[in-house]
């Protein structure tokens, strides 16, 4: 193809192409000036969403460790109430138990009255006795036994008082002061009891209503200088006590 005849075209060519290359740059200039801020706004709003989700997460722990204290909180809370029933109910056994001891003490208390105020009619009543009547039985020298007639003389002491009630017995064993003075003491007690024993297994008197004591050498009837003396030394004293009225007005010899 001879050069001439395609110089016109090649020119328009070149022409052309310019004139593309130059609208293509326009365009692409066009095309990032446009899109690098919608990338830039793309850019900002994954930033930020990344952001959200790193506080979403912060926040979730958060919660979850919110969560782990109060269900802590709860726990605690409901082992407290139990102890407090727990206490609550030994607060009220131990009123139950207060209760019964203040019951029980005002029953003593009372009982403790009664006692009291029988004691102090019996005090009062011991005053209220009256002698009925003495008997000196006798003993041989280091003897303590009964003889026949010394029983009869008891016989005769407590006729009648079997079925009485208000009455007491006094017995007092004595020795002469011949001899060591454990020896005349213990010789008198076992002549008040040999008294108390004919007294009670003959005659029935309730040992409940005698009193009895050795006296020894201690409180002699006579002067211990002759035989008739030293003899009246050797005897149990025995005293009847009858009750002769009521001070109190209530019951009458009451224990006797």
């Amino acid at each position: 193809m001879p050069i001439k005849a395609t110089a016109p075209a090649i020119v328009g060519c070149v022409a052309a192409i310019s004139l593309l290359n130059t609208g293509c740059l326009a365009t692409r200039k066009h095309v990032k000036n446009t899109v690098a801020p919608v990338q830039q706004q793309v850019n900002d709003v994954q930033k930020k969403t990344a952001d959200n989700t790193t506080a979403i997460g912060d926040l979730d722990r958060n919660v979850a460790r919110v969560d782990e204290k109060a269900m802590e909180a709860d726990r605690k809370a409901t082992a407290a109430g139990q102890a407090a029933d727990k206490a609550n109910q030994a607060a009220s056994q131990a009123q139950q138990t207060a209760n019964s001891a203040t019951t029980l003490a005002q029953q003593g208390i009372a009982k403790a009255g009664t006692v009291d105020n029988r004691v102090s009619s019996l005090v009062a009543n011991l005053d209220n006795y009256q002698l009925q009547s003495t008997e000196k039985i006798y003993f041989g020298l280091n003897r303590f036994d009964l003889s026949k007639d010394e029983k009869s003389k008891l016989d005769q002491t407590v006729q009648g008082l079997e079925s009485a009630k208000n009455f007491i017995i006094e017995i007092a064993g004595y020795a002469d002061r011949s001899g060591d003075r454990n020896y005349n003491l213990e010789l008198s007690r076992r002549r008040a009891d040999a008294v108390v024993r004919y007294l009670t297994i003959e005659h029935q008197i309730p040992l409940r209503k005698i009193h009895d004591v050795g006296a020894g050498a201690e409180f002699p009837n006579a002067d211990n200088k002759t035989r008739q003396a030293r003899k009246e030394n050797r005897r149990v004293d025995v005293r009847v006590y009858t009750f002769k009225g009521d001070v109190q007005g209530g019951a009458t010899g009451a224990g006797f």
